[in-house]
């Protein structure tokens, strides 16, 4: 008698739930089937146009085109607007103010709408932050050599490290928390996309095998190394971009930067570690690291094609699955997407994805995939 209670209960709840289903269907075709495109512009020539344009062409850099855009791509930003997940204090108070059929009805107008002419300007010029890299490295060659493979002691090897932690040596080098040498006049004057654009060429170099320090003992050296594999990796090859990679680097200057911490160099744990050991002992560290094969960081020369097709994926095709509510982007306003891929990886807009898709890359990498689809005709 209790199953029997409980088979009519569950099939009651069942048929009360798919009535819900059934009836959230039926409403939402409504919804769409009372879509008015003609009520959408009325809405845009009030409240749209000053941006937008009745046109859809954004009125100024860093405003998205709406012409031609997916619908519901349209519809769902609108009410990330209106739920704070995009921010915008005036599109925020604009969405909070529209019905369901409101948004539905911009949408279908700026969707209906022709894609903006492609217009290729000095604005979307294509931005190459290996090949801009390459060419600010020629400032550094006479020190670090052509490929940033040093063949002088005492001077760093730059190829193959990790390019986050280069972009932050060069700032310990210019707030004094390392002992000063001749680049500094040079490093002054450097941008921050040119710093960004020299890690990522000389990451992506291969560094050059070395031969045996002249002094240390690498036999020696490598059970002593034991303590520094936890944060640079396995024979001194990291995988963290903020740590710095020793295999292959030049004996002298790994000694001169493990003493540096004894005095100028401020870093915990580092101080923690080499207070220990005697200068012996970091001589036959560095020559264990020195002859230790490394590898590039970074594959600077593919960067931005690769990370294209990664976006091709889900941008380059027909919004054909309903689950998946993501924008045109090839031929939209460059400025934009720069801010919008900042906002992404910056964790200042919602989307798992693409927050880990953009969480690694400055600046520099951003506006190299911004300016590839701007420059690109809208499909």
């Amino acid at each position: 008698m209790k199953s029997l209670i409980l088979a009519i209960m569950l099939s009651a709840a069942l048929a009360a739930c798919t009535g819900k289903e059934q009836q959230a269907t039926e409403t939402k075709a409504t919804t769409l089937a009372a879509v008015d495109a003609g009520a959408g512009k009325a809405l845009a020539e009030r409240y749209c146009k000053g941006c937008h344009g009745l046109n859809g062409k954004g009125a100024a850099p860093g405003i998205p085109n709406l012409a031609g855009q997916w619908d519901r791509y349209l519809v769902a930003s609108l009410k990330e607007y209106d739920s704070r997940k995009r921010m915008h204090a005036a599109l925020k108070e604009l969405t909070g103010n529209m019905s369901e059929a409101d948004l539905h009805n911009v949408a279908a107008f700026y969707a209906g709408l022709p894609a903006v002419a492609h217009a290729r300007s000095s604005d979307t010029a294509l931005v190459m932050p290996y090949e801009a890299g390459k060419e600010k490295s020629r400032e550094c060659a006479k020190c670090h050599g052509d490929d940033g493979n040093s063949k002088t002691a005492g001077v760093p090897t730059l190829a193959g490290q990790q390019a986050v932690y280069f972009v932050a040596a060069i700032q310990e080098y210019l707030r004094g928390l390392r002992k000063a040498s001749p680049m500094h006049d040079m490093l002054r004057h450097l941008e921050k996309s040119d710093k960004e654009n020299l890690a990522l060429f000389y990451a992506s170099q291969i560094p050059a095998e070395r031969h045996s320090a002249p002094f240390g003992d690498p036999v020696a050296g490598e059970p002593l190394s034991a303590v520094c594999g936890g944060c640079h990796g396995s024979y001194g090859v990291s995988y963290d971009s903020a740590t710095p990679t020793l295999a292959g680097q030049d004996a002298q200057y790994l000694v001169d930067a493990i003493k540096a911490y004894r005095t100028t160099r401020k870093h915990a744990v580092m101080q923690r570690q080499i207070a220990r050991l005697s200068d012996e002992e970091m001589a036959s560290i560095a020559a264990f690291y020195t002859v230790q094969r490394s590898k590039p960081a970074e594959k600077g020369q593919r960067l931005v094609q690769d990370l294209a097709e990664k976006c091709d994926r889900c941008h380059a095709g027909p919004a054909d699955n309903p689950a998946m509510v993501v924008p045109k982007i090839h031929g939209q306003d460059k400025d934009y997407l720069v801010m919008a891929l900042r906002a992404y990886r910056d964790d200042r807009r919602e989307s798992s994805v693409m927050h880990k898709m953009s969480l690694p890359f400055g600046d520099t990498v951003i506006e190299s995939i911004a300016s590839l689809y701007a420059s690109q005709p809208p499909k």
